[in-house]
């Protein structure tokens, strides 16, 4: 194959700042994030000089860099008081050189009490919301153990609307008894509320959920497998008409739209993870590092109140290991990856037999430019086909 794309081996994806916020209102049967519920009140000036900390730890092997995205994830970050979002903010601005246009997003619950305090999260300087609004659906919001209403939701989302210059938010698909007729009608009110982004993911069973746990039971049962891949099939097209195409497997955007810190990850590129459970990705004077804090939110703080950090791995990543995360995270990405920059990280190039059989099999395609990406037939079983490369 010849390409006369002269774009540089590997493009400097930027650098992102993760902090985790922990806390949420109530567990969801779903989910395996590092999410915790506390019946006690939480101390947040005590969480603020720990995130400081942390982040005064992170600056000092950081040096230099400018920071495009800033994410508050979790957990459910919307239930922090803005002041200690600020607060953090201000202590990013202390460390590091802060992009002019630097995107800083908050993941918030659509609930009519946390809605009321976005105006004060916009004057922190959050400048991108993501709602977790999950379905628009009564019955199936109660199934996945949210604690909103649709009605409540939407009226969250046209808060947003009014008050940030970007918002996103989340559906969950494929969800038990689910319709194509009836995900339809959601997709096409959703895409009527957004401005140019949607996240959209198909339901999966993590271990150590409840919902594992009622599969196990035989008391939840997921659409087919054929139901599943209707429903994404589905989705791809009413998306790609309306001018929201999937720039990943599971995120859709108008061009331009998409989630920079995200594409952080996705590209490769290098950040900080502060907060109990956070992974960061850090290139060193000798080389990649993998770092993860305690996942403990109370045993996080205590450390980091000890040691200044909480820091409990922090390992070197092999050529190996990091030409397997690529193909992993870049993959995901409607964009595809750089041949040549698999080869600068890991000293191979990808075994041309196995991507001609990827090719002759509909799974994955060359772009004009020379990019490798999975095709429309191939993100389906996006797993299997990356699996296949990194062997």
């Amino acid at each position: 194959m010849t390409t006369t794309d002269r774009s540089p081996v590997v493009a400097d994806p930027g650098f992102g700042v993760y902090i985790h916020w922990p806390y949420c209102l109530s567990k969801c049967p779903y989910c395996d994030f590092n999410s915790h519920v506390r019946a006690q009140s939480i101390d947040e000036d005590r969480f603020v000089l720990a995130y400081e900390a942390e982040l005064a730890h992170r600056a000092a092997a950081t040096k230099g860099r400018t920071v495009a995205s800033i994410f508050f994830g979790g957990g459910t970050p919307s239930l922090m008081k803005p002041s200690t979002a600020a607060a953090v903010l201000d202590a990013i601005g202390r460390h590091w050189c802060v992009a002019p246009d630097v995107e800083v997003t908050l993941e918030a619950n659509p609930t009519s009490v946390e809605a009321a305090r976005f105006r004060g999260f916009r004057a922190a300087g959050i400048n991108r919301a993501s709602l977790g609004v999950q379905a628009l659906d009564d019955a199936d919001l109660a199934l996945l153990g949210r604690t909103h209403s649709v009605a409540e939701a939407l009226a969250a989302v046209d808060v947003a609307a009014s008050i940030f210059e970007r918002y996103s938010f989340d559906l969950i698909y494929a969800r038990p008894g689910q319709e194509p007729d009836a995900w339809r009608r959601e997709l096409e009110a959703a895409i009527l509320r957004t401005r140019d982004h949607l996240s959209l993911y198909q339901l999966t069973i993590e271990p150590d959920t409840m919902f594992e746990r009622l599969r196990d039971h035989g008391k939840l049962r997921l659409p087919s497998l054929d139901r599943a891949r209707e429903l994404w099939d589905l989705t791809q097209d009413v998306t790609g008409k309306a001018g929201l195409p999937a720039y990943e497997v599971s995120n859709h955007a108008r061009p331009g739209a998409e989630s920079r810190h995200n594409l952080v990850y996705w590209r490769y590129g290098e950040y900080i993870g502060v907060g109990p459970g956070a992974h960061g990705r850090v290139l060193t004077q000798n080389g990649r590092r993998a770092q993860v804090t305690e996942r403990n939110p109370e045993h996080w703080l205590r450390l980091v109140e000890t040691y200044g950090h909480a820091v409990v791995e922090d390992a070197p990543l092999s050529a190996e290991e990091q030409a397997d995360e690529f193909l992993l995270m870049g993959l995901r990405l409607a964009e595809g990856i750089e041949p040549r920059a698999f080869h600068a990280m890991s000293g191979r190039s990808l075994d041309a037999r196995r991507v001609a059989s990827l090719i002759a099999d509909g799974m994955v395609e060359y772009t004009p430019q020379g990019r490798l990406k999975v095709s429309a037939d191939g993100m389906p079983v996006l797993d299997a086909v990356v699996a296949d490369l990194a062997a």
